[in-house]
């Protein structure tokens, strides 16, 4: 036993000093090559003195980075994401001048925006020393994992839950954990023909081996919003679309905004009495909703709380804990900021068609949803797999952010989809580590469809065209509308800005119809009208508005208080049998029974138009600007995938819906003998039973530092 812990210490100890060691050659190599920075006295000194001087900087700045910099991070949490971000170049370059000063007879010099720029390459260069000793020493690796899984499970005061050796057996061996990873926006077919080009060969190989894979069809609403909801919390009840008007509160709900994803929430909690899928030892990751989990990092239902109450921002302090994760992410960052700008400049000299704008804002939000969020989250499921969590549920969003402005198919997405399987290879060698085994699903919440917009198209807005047909001044200048994609969402939650408040969150008083669009679906209203207005009122107070719709090449049908109206004054009843099937036969089986549904929910809007949809090419026309668009019927938005380890129990015939696909995971979970039941209801008391265990409370997020991870800024 001795024997053993001698030689882990004495393998720490060569590794810190083969750090140290670079540490100190990469600092006297830029004290050569920076005129601002220096390692000598103002007399000179020899080549020996020159090598302790930079010898003693080098292990000053390691030594503040791992005492002092956790403790910055944790005094700025409450500084906004992405400042945070953009504070760590300052926050490092204010560490080397102070371990510069350290040094005996002021030998050690640099000019403030010289020591950023050595504070960032030390960081990275130390980074990359320990990731490469650590790959290249997989008994160090595997202890230093056990090690930090065990230092957590003290801390809770939970039992040790088996060595490597009785994760498979034995009646102390820990039940398998879950970790459902969802791949925003990636659909069945483009899952596919990635593993088959090789682009995701940690997928394939799974496929080859391990797992199996299928298909399942979206509600009518296929979009983050409704699927999330569905998958986590069991309903998706009364959500018709992204964003729509509600007439009894005056309010347009919007599935990205804190306080509507708040709201669903509550309402899915009510309606099923159930807390959600990660009720009981349970993580939340990246998602919109909680599922119920007590642990949460970047969740966007609760990020709208103020003070202790939100826990869910407590994921960047994990992350950015560790100067060199910091370091490596805000790299990549500018590095994927200039990524995007490129791709843009090339997609316009070559004059790709359709395109959109991706100026602005829109290379930070792509960068944000790409490499901060990316890291955040994987790091975040690591933590959860370390601390032996039941079960996690993560959504990766950056294939849907990009394919949204690039296309579902395509370079841009391509490279986006070889990162993520990168992640992906990176959480299941951590698995092999963890103190339970872990099964890993894989799933999507929407596909995506190609095609230009409907602006872009035929030169007007949906808003200008309903406008025009109720006899309503229409704008000679055709006004854009704003994207919809979660990454902007979870951009501003990270800034505590509001998202869409004011005029688009409240609609003015008046009988202007509100016209909102999600996607290739979009949603009319009618605010002077009291309930549902019916398709006599519509045609009685606005003669043509129905026919401009219905006949314009751009839709594809329209719902109207249970009927459905389509070209050449085609038109079926929802309750006569057949009729809807045989309208809607072009956008696939299934859609008439997804249109019935939504026919039913309180909120669905007074007319509801869907684009129309090309069944050789699988093109539709997003009503916002996106030409890789999600959101309504039509194409491989609806076809998205769930993949499992052989494991579990097969999911039977294609699941339809979410809430179904919620149902499958739910019985995967029973299947693993984890503690995900439907919660009782306190006597006399509406809402879930809240987990009593004291453990619930303390946060089990790792820093990836702890862990390889690629170079993502060549």
């Amino acid at each position: 036993m001795w024997r053993g812990r001698w030689r882990t210490t004495g393998s720490a100890l060569v590794r810190v000093v083969l750090v140290w060691a670079v540490s100190t050659l990469t600092m006297l190599a830029l004290a050569g090559i920076l005129p601002d920075f220096r390692l000598q006295s103002d007399d000179g000194d020899s080549i020996t003195q020159i090598g302790l001087t930079a010898a003693w900087g080098a292990g000053a700045f390691g030594l503040l980075s791992a005492v002092v910099w956790p403790v910055l991070v944790r005094a700025l949490l409450l500084v906004p994401a992405l400042v945070l971000g953009l504070l760590v170049f300052f926050l490092n370059g204010s560490l080397l001048l102070i371990a510069l000063s350290l040094i005996p007879a002021w030998r050690g010099e640099a000019a403030p925006e010289t020591a950023v720029v050595v504070a960032a390459v030390m960081s990275a260069v130390a980074s990359a020393t320990s990731t490469a000793l650590a790959v290249r020493d997989d008994e160090a690796y595997r202890r230093r994992l056990y090690r930090l899984a065990d230092r957590r499970r003290r801390r809770l005061g939970v039992p040790p839950s088996g060595s490597r050796g009785s994760r498979t057996g034995g009646a102390g061996a820990a039940a398998p954990g879950l970790v459902f990873l969802q791949l925003d926006g990636v659909g069945y077919e483009v899952l596919r023909g990635a593993c088959v080009s090789g682009l995701m060969p940690t997928v394939a190989d799974w496929l080859d081996r391990s797992h199996r894979i299928t298909p399942w069809h979206t509600d009518w609403s296929s979009q983050t919003g409704a699927s999330q909801l569905g998958i986590l919390h069991g309903s998706n009840f009364d959500v018709p679309a992204f964003r729509w008007y509600e007439k009894d509160t005056g309010e347009v709900m919007v599935c990205n905004r804190p306080t509507s994803a708040a709201e669903l929430q509550r309402r899915a909690v009510a309606r099923t009495g159930d807390g959600g899928l990660l009720t009981l030892d349970g993580a939340s990751r990246g998602n919109l909703f909680s599922g119920g989990a007590d642990q949460l990092a970047l969740v966007l239902s609760v990020s709208a709380r103020r003070g202790r109450a939100n826990r869910s921002r407590a994921g960047y302090f994990a992350y950015f804990s560790d100067p060199a994760n910091a370091v490596r992410t805000a790299v990549s960052f500018v590095a994927e900021v200039v990524r995007e700008i490129g791709q843009s400049l090339r997609a316009r000299i070559r004059g790709d068609r359709p395109r959109v704008a991706r100026g602005g804002l829109y290379p930070l939000i792509r960068a944000f949803a790409t490499v901060v969020e990316r890291d955040v989250v994987v790091a975040a499921v690591i933590g959860d797999m370390l601390a032996g969590r039941a079960a996690v549920y993560a959504d990766l969003v950056a294939y849907d952010e990009v394919a949204h402005h690039s296309g579902p198919r395509g370079r841009d997405t391509d490279r986006v989809l070889a990162r993520l399987d990168r992640s992906l290879a990176l959480i299941a060698r951590v698995a092999e580590h963890a103190p339970r085994e872990y099964r890993i699903v894989l799933l999507s919440d929407h596909g995506q469809s190609p095609g230009e917009t409907f602006l872009a198209r035929y030169g007007l807005t949906l808003k200008d065209l309903v406008r025009a047909g109720c006899g309503l001044p229409v704008s000679r200048r055709a006004g854009r509308t704003r994207s919809g994609a979660e990454a902007r969402a979870a951009v501003l939650a990270a800034l505590h800005r509001p998202v869409e408040e004011g005029e688009e969150a409240r609609p003015g008083p008046g009988s202007d119809p509100v016209v909102l669009a999600s996607g290739n679906l979009a949603l009319i209203s009618f605010p002077d009208v009291p309930g549902r207005a019916s398709r006599e009122h519509v045609e009685r107070a606005h003669p043509a508005l129905l026919a401009t719709l219905a006949n314009h090449p751009g839709v594809g049908f329209l719902l109207v208080d249970g009927v459905l109206l389509g070209p050449g004054g085609a038109v079926a009843r929802l309750d006569v049998p057949g009729e809807a099937e045989e309208l809607l036969s072009p956008f696939g089986p299934g859609a008439a029974q997804a249109v019935r549904r939504t026919d039913a929910f309180p909120h669905v809007a007074d007319i509801m138009v869907n684009s129309a949809y090309d069944p050789d090419t699988g093109a539709v026309h997003a009503f916002e600007e996106q030409i890789g668009s999600h959101g309504g019927l039509g194409g491989e938005q609806g076809h998205p995938f769930l993949m499992w380890p052989t494991e579990l129990s097969e999911p039977g015939e294609e699941p339809v819906g979410a809430e179904a696909v919620h149902g499958v995971l739910r019985r995967w979970l029973r299947e693993a003998d984890g503690p995900q039941v439907p919660l009782g209801l306190r006597p006399g008391r509406p809402g879930p039973v809240e987990d009593p265990r004291p453990e619930a409370a303390d946060s089990a997020i790792l820093p990836s530092v702890e862990v390889p991870t690629p170079d993502e800024t060549r």
